[in-house]
C-alpha cells in the first residue's frame, strides 16, 4: 500500500461523528471565524419530489513523518500546523509567515482508521443505504497514505482496516438478505485503459453513456454478488494482487493506476402500496384475495470508492522508462480532474468532462447526483511544500462544488409478475379440484341410483315369482281334491246320495274350501297389487334419480364452458405477462436513464383491469407455499415449458428470458437442473428461426462458463450442434455467440481431445470466413484458451506429440492474424502463438509456417509486457528456434 499512516489512539474521545450537509462555498481565510453555512444535503428526495443540493465534503489527513524524512528533515519543522478543534490548517511559507485554510474536518497524524471512516465515509454509506448514490475519494501526493486510508484490509490488525472494508461491514449489517442484494465491481484505470481487477483478461472495458440522461455505466465489468464480509475481503485481496504498482523514490510500493470499487445496493421498500381486493364470484359468494395489484418498490443506489494514484514530480520520484510513461498518464488524468473541479467551482458553462476517462467515470461524483466525500492526504515534510500546497488547493476548490442528490426508486415489475403467476396457478388448481369433485359426485349418484333400481327390480321379481308359485300350487291342490271327489260322486251317485243325505258335513267342507279359495285368491290379488304399487314407487324414484343425473350433467356442462372461458382468460393473461416482462425491461431502462415520471407501462393497466373483471370460482383452501419455492419450482419450469410453444413469438420471448437468467451465475445451476440446457440444445437442433438460434447459442455460452455445465454440454452433443449451427448461420451475431460458447469449452483441460474430435476446432476456423471483428475476437480467444490448456498439459506430462491446433491447420491463420489491427484479436493470437512455440515438438511447424518472425516481433514490439516476456523466454529456451535464429542471423 502507498504511504504509511500511524494508528495511534486519537486525543479526542472516540464517538460517532456524522458529517452535516452544510453547503456553500469554501473560503481561504487568514483569521479565525466559522465557515458560512448553507442548507441542503441531508434531506431525502425521490424522482417525484426533485433533487436536493449537497456540497462536496472535504477532510484533510496528515501523515506522520517516515524514516527517510526523520533523517533528512531532522533540523526542519513541519510545513503544516493542524488545529483540529477549529477545523483549520496552517501552511507555513517560512518561520514568520503562514496561510490558513478551513476544511469540513482536519485529521491529525494520530487519528485512527475508525475515526477517519466515521467522519469521512460513514455519512455517505448511510446515505447509500437510504437510496442515494455516494462517492468517497482520496487525493494527494504519492506516499501520503491514500491507499492505506481506503484499501487497507487489516488482516493482521483489525484496527487498521480501511474505508472499503468498514463500509461493506456497515452495508451488510443493515440489509436484509432475503429481499436485498449487494454486488461489487473492482476496476483500475491504467494508462487510460479500464481494466477489470477481478478478471485481468478483461483489460479494455468500454464506457457507455446514456444519450438521454448522460448516465455513465460499465456493462463489460465483472459484477459479483456479496453475501458476507469474508467473500468481500477475498475479492479485495484478488483485486489488489492484480493492481499495478512500482517502486519509486517517494514510495516503495506506489500505485500506478486509479482504483475504483463500485458497490451496487438494491433494497426493497416494505409496507407501501398494499391493499385487499374482494372479487365476487358468479354464484353470489365473495372470495377474498389479499395482495397488492401495484408492483413493490425497490431502491437502487451505488457507492463508489476511488483510490486515486498519487501525483508526483518526475525529478523527485526518479521515474524513468515505462514508469515515466505511467507517471505522465497519471498526472494528465489528475490534471483533467482538476480542470473539471475548477470549472464546477467557478460555475463555468463548460466542464471538460471528456478530457479523460477518469473525469467521465467521476461525472456523477462532482456536479452530479451523488453525495461525495473527499479526503486529501498530505505529508509534513518541508521538502514537499509545493505538492502539499497543490493538494490543499485542490481540496479547497472541491468544497465549492455542489451536487444535486436524488433518491432513486423504481417499481419491481418482476415481483408483480411472479405474484400474478401464482394467482393464475391457484385459479387453475381450484378449477381442476372443482371439476374433479363434480365428476366424482355424478359418478357416485349415478352408481347409487342404478344400484337401488337394480335391487328393487330383483326383489320384486323374486317376490312375484314366489307368490305366483305358492298360490298356483294351492289352486292346483284344491282342484285336485275337488276332481277326486267329483269322480267318486260320479261313480257311485246313489251311494253318495245316501251317504250325503243323512249329513251335510261334506257339503259344508266343500263350501269351506271354496270360501277359503276365494279368500286366498283375494289375498293373492291384494299382495300382487301391493307389489305393483312398490314397483311404481321405485320407478318414480328411478325417474327422480335420472332427473337429478340430468341436472348434474347440465351443471357439468356449465362448468366445462366456464373452464373453457377460464382457459381463454389464462391464455390472455399469459400473453399479457410476456408483454409485461418486455415492458418491465423497457421501463427499468427508462428509470435507469433517470426518467422520473413514474408512469406504469401500458400493459400493466390492462392486466389490472383484467384481474378485476376475472371472477374466481372458489378460493383455494390449501396451504399457501412460500413465494421463493413457487418461483424456483413453478416459475422457472413454466418459462422453460414455453420454449416448446407452437407460437414463434412466445418461443422468442421465452428463450430471451432464459438467456438473461443464464447470464447470472446464481441462476445457472437452477436452469440446468430444470432441464433448461437440454431445451436450449433442442432449439439449436430443431429451430430454423435465426433469432432463436442466436439467443439460444448466447445462453449456452453463458452456461459454458461453468466447468460442471461444460461436461454436460459435451455429454449431450453440444459441440456437434454448435458446429452445425456455425456451418448454417450467416448472421455475424449468431456466429459470435456460437464462437463464444466453443471458446469457453476450449478452456477446459479435460475436454481437449473430445472437443477436437467432435469438430470444435474445425468449426472455429470455419467461422473466420465471416470476417466480422467480433467473431474473429471470439475465435482468437478460443484458440488461445485451447493452446494454453495444451501447453499446461504438455508441461505436466499429460500430453505428448504435436499440437492438435497445428494438426487441424490453425497455424497459418494464427500467423496471418498475429499482427491484426484489432487489439483483442492480436492479443489472443500473440498469446496462442507463444504457447504453441513453448514445446519443442511444434518448433519445425513454427519455422516452416513463418511464425518465427512473428515471435521475434512479439518479443520486441508487443504492447503487453507479460506477452512480450513470454515470447522472449520461448525463443531463448527452444534449441531448434535458437538454431534457426543463428542461421538467419536474427537477434532476440
Amino acid at each position: 500500500m502507498s504511504g504509511k499512516v500511524a494508528n495511534a489512539t486519537p486525543k479526542a474521545a472516540a464517538g460517532k461523528p456524522r458529517l452535516s450537509a452544510a453547503g456553500g462555498g469554501a473560503y481561504r481565510r487568514t483569521s479565525s471565524g466559522p465557515l458560512p453555512s448553507a442548507g441542503g444535503g441531508g434531506g431525502r428526495a425521490s424522482s417525484e419530489s426533485g433533487a436536493v443540493s449537497s456540497r462536496v465534503r472535504v477532510a484533510v489527513r496528515l501523515r506522520p513523518r517516515n524514516a527517510d524524512e526523520l533523517a533528512a528533515d531532522a533540523d526542519f519543522g513541519d510545513c503544516v500546523e493542524l488545529q483540529p478543534e477549529l477545523k483549520r490548517l496552517k501552511l507555513r511559507k517560512n518561520n514568520w509567515e503562514s496561510e490558513t485554510y478551513e476544511f469540513d474536518e482536519v485529521l491529525t497524524e494520530f487519528a485512527s482508521q475508525k475515526r477517519v471512516y466515521e467522519v469521512v465515509a460513514k455519512p455517505v454509506v448511510e446515505s447509500v443505504l437510504e437510496g442515494y448514490n455516494g462517492t468517497v475519494m482520496a487525493y494527494g501526493q504519492t506516499g501520503t497514505g491514500k491507499t492505506f486510508t481506503l484499501g487497507r484490509l487489516g488482516e493482521e490488525d483489525t484496527a487498521a482496516r480501511g474505508i472499503m472494508v468498514r463500509a461493506m461491514e456497515d452495508i451488510l449489517a443493515d440489509i436484509t438478505p432475503e429481499t436485498d442484494t449487494v454486488s461489487v465491481s473492482y476496476l483500475q484505470l491504467y494508462m487510460e485503459m479500464i481494466q477489470d481487477l477481478l478478471d485481468p483478461v478483461n483489460d479494455n472495458i468500454a464506457i457507455v453513456e446514456d444519450p438521454r440522461t448522460g448516465d455513465v455505466s460499465l456493462p463489460g465489468a465483472t459484477v459479483v454478488e456479496v453475501r458476507d464480509q469474508k467473500s468481500f475481503v477475498d475479492l479485495l485481496r484478488i483485486g489488489e494482487a492484480h493492481r499495478v504498482a512500482a517502486n519509486t523514490k517517494l514510495n516503495t510500493e506506489s500505485s500506478r493506476s486509479h482504483a475504483l470499487l463500485m458497490v451496487n445496493v438494491r433494497r426493497a421498500v416494505k409496507g407501501k402500496h398494499e391493499m385487499d381486493v374482494s372479487i365476487s364470484g358468479e354464484n353470489g359468494h365473495s372470495s377474498s384475495m389479499v395482495g397488492s395489484l401495484r408492483p413493490p418498490i425497490v431502491r437502487k443506489s451505488k457507492l463508489v470508492v476511488v483510490d486515486l494514484a498519487g501525483s508526483e514530480r518526475i525529478d523527485k520520484s526518479g521515474s524513468e522508462g515505462h514508469t515515466l510513461e505511467e507517471a505522465k498518464s497519471i498526472n494528465l488524468s489528475l490534471s483533467a480532474l482538476g480542470k473539471c473541479i475548477n470549472a464546477l467551482a467557478e460555475n463555468s458553462p463548460h466542464v471538460p468532462v471528456r478530457d479523460s476517462k477518469l473525469t467521465r467515470l467521476l461525472k456523477d461524483s462532482f456536479g452530479g447526483t451523488a453525495r461525495t466525500s473527499l479526503v486529501v492526504t498530505i505529508g509534513p515534510s518541508p521538502r514537499h511544500r509545493g505538492e502539499t500546497t497543490s493538494t490543499i488547493m485542490f481540496g479547497q476548490r472541491a468544497m465549492k462544488v455542489e451536487n444535486m442528490v436524488k433518491l432513486k426508486e423504481e417499481f419491481d415489475y418482476k415481483s408483480l409478475c411472479r405474484r400474478l403467476d401464482i394467482e393464475l396457478d391457484k385459479l387453475i388448481a381450484e378449477n381442476e379440484r372443482q371439476r374433479k369433485y363434480f365428476d366424482d359426485e355424478i359418478e357416485r349418484i349415478t352408481a347409487e341410483a342404478q344400484l337401488r333400481v337394480t335391487e328393487a327390480e330383483r326383489e320384486y321379481k323374486i317376490s312375484l315369482e314366489n307368490e305366483k308359485a305358492k298360490y298356483h300350487q294351492e289352486y292346483l291342490d284344491s282342484i285336485k281334491i275337488l276332481e277326486e271327489k267329483w269322480k267318486i260322486h260320479q261313480q257311485s251317485p246313489k251311494k253318495l246320495i245316501k251317504e250325503t243325505e243323512p249329513t251335510s258335513s261334506e257339503v259344508g267342507e266343500v263350501q269351506n274350501l271354496l270360501q277359503n279359495e276365494k279368500v286366498l285368491r283375494q289375498s293373492a290379488e291384494d299382495e300382487a297389487n301391493d307389489l305393483k304399487n312398490q314397483v311404481l314407487h321405485w320407478k318414480k324414484m328411478e325417474a327422480a334419480a335420472t332427473a337429478e343425473v340430468v341436472k348434474l350433467r347440465k351443471m357439468l356442462d356449465t362448468e366445462a364452458s366456464q373452464k373453457e372461458k377460464l382457459d381463454e382468460e389464462i391464455a390472455v393473461l399469459k400473453s399479457q405477462l410476456l408483454q409485461l416482462s418486455l415492458d418491465a425491461d423497457e421501463t427499468r431502462r427508462s428509470l435507469d436513464r433517470g426518467d422520473g415520471s413514474g408512469k406504469i407501462f401500458p400493459g400493466f393497466d390492462s392486466l389490472m383491469s383484467h384481474s378485476r373483471n376475472s371472477q374466481p370460482r372458489e378460493q383455494s383452501n390449501g396451504p399457501k407455499p412460500p413465494i421463493a419455492k413457487l418461483f424456483e419450482q413453478v416459475g422457472l419450469q413454466k418459462i422453460l415449458s414455453l420454449l416448446e410453444s407452437e407460437e414463434p413469438d412466445v418461443r422468442v420471448h421465452a428463450v430471451k428470458v432464459v438467456a438473461n437468467l443464464a447470464a447470472e451465475e446464481a441462476n445457472q445451476e437452477k436452469i440446468v437442473e430444470a432441464g433448461g440446457l437440454t431445451s436450449l440444445l433442442m432449439l439449436l437442433r430443431s429451430s430454423e428461426d435465426e433469432t432463436i438460434r442466436r439467443v439460444a447459442a448466447g445462453a449456452i455460452a453463458n452456461l459454458a462458463m461453468n466447468e460442471t455445465n461444460q461436461d454436460l454440454i459435451m455429454a449431450q452433443g453440444g459441440v456437434s450442434l454448435l458446429s452445425m449451427t456455425a456451418s448454417d448461420a450467416e448472421d455475424p451475431q449468431t456466429l459470435r455467440m456460437v464462437a463464444g460458447a466453443i471458446a469457453n469449452l476450449c478452456g477446459n483441460d479435460k475436454l481437449q481431445t473430445r472437443l477436437r474430435g467432435e469438430g470444435g476446432i474445425k468449426a472455429l476456423l470455419g467461422m473466420v470466413k465471416c470476417g466480422h471483428p467480433d467473431v474473429l475476437a471470439q475465435v482468437a480467444r478460443g484458440i488461445a484458451n485451447f493452446a494454453k490448456c495444451e501447453s499446461r498439459a504438455a508441461t505436466q506430462g499429460n500430453k505428448v506429440g504435436k499440437s492438435l491446433l497445428i494438426d487441424d491447420g490453425a497455424l497459418p491463420w494464427i500467423v496471418k492474424n498475429a499482427n491484426n489491427e484489432a487489439a483483442p484479436i492480436r492479443r489472443h493470437i500473440e498469446l496462442a502463438l507463444c504457447h504453441l512455440a513453448q514445446h519443442e515438438v511444434n518448433s519445425k511447424d513454427i519455422i516452416s509456417e513463418g511464425a518465427l518472425w512473428e515471435l521475434v516481433r512479439i518479443s520486441r514490439d508487443c504492447s503487453r509486457e507479460d506477452i512480450r516476456m513470454l515470447a522472449y523466454r520461448t525463443l531463448t529456451s527452444s534449441p531448434t528456434l535458437q538454431s534457426e535464429m543463428r542461421r538467419l542471423r536474427i537477434e532476440c
